[in-house]
């Protein structure tokens, strides 16, 4: 029973990690390919270190594996984000078929600052000096 669950926690696991891969091929840009391979990565890195804290009862290995898995579920969101905004506020570009860009009019490049208003009159305007004119320039 126990090698049987392990072998389908394995093979999410795997498939979860092997999802993220694709996504970083087929997502369009910069933003999407990094939402999908945290997410997916985070879920299989999960599952096979769950795979690793059952097949190794010993306490140590499932202290660790738990330990792992708690840090890469704290830290990877978060990481995930900074490294989106570092990449928003260098000018990497949106894709070029990005309706809504809800951080638009409220960043001041010369202070660096991040506005709760907008201050531009439309808040769903794209500055299209961020927008991808073509599929390769988001690669």
């Amino acid at each position: 029973m126990i090698d049987l669950l392990i072998a389908i926690l394995s093979t999410i696991g795997a498939l979860a990690i092997f999802f993220a891969s694709l996504g970083i091929l087929r997502m369009p840009d910069f933003y999407l390919r990094l939402s999908v391979t945290v997410k997916a990565a985070t879920l299989g890195v999960g599952l096979l270190l769950l795979c690793a804290a059952i097949l190794f009862p010993d306490i140590s290995v499932t202290t660790k594996a738990f330990a792992i898995i708690f840090f890469l579920i704290i830290t990877s969101p978060i990481a995930a984000h900074m490294i989106g905004r570092a990449a928003y506020f260098t000018g990497t570009p949106l894709w070029k078929e990005t309706i809504i860009d809800e951080l638009s009019g409220k960043y001041d490049k010369e202070t660096h600052e991040l506005k709760n208003e907008c201050q531009t009159d439309d808040p769903i305007s794209v500055e299209k000096e961020q927008i991808a004119d073509s599929e390769d320039e988001t690669k």
